[in-house]
């Protein structure tokens, strides 16, 4: 299987959204209408950070394998 090799520059990352659960904990079906999208991912990549005026690197917060909320 071919697998792409993702490296994003900067300060951008790279998210897999996590998709939501078809069961709540109790068991309960959710039906497709009543799902909402997920709003939360993984970090899958992650890029080397910025550079301030002075030269020095600013590494990222997050790290390959956090959990994340996305936005709406």
């Amino acid at each position: 299987m071919l697998t792409t090799v993702f490296r994003p520059l900067h300060d951008r990352v790279v998210v897999r959204r996590i998709e939501a659960e078809e069961k709540t904990k109790d068991g309960i079906v959710i039906p497709d209408t009543a799902k909402e999208k997920p709003a939360e991912g993984e970090i899958v990549a992650v890029g080397s950070g910025t550079r301030h005026e002075g030269g020095n690197l600013n590494p990222p917060d997050v790290k390959v394998g956090d959990r994340i909320l996305l936005g709406k």
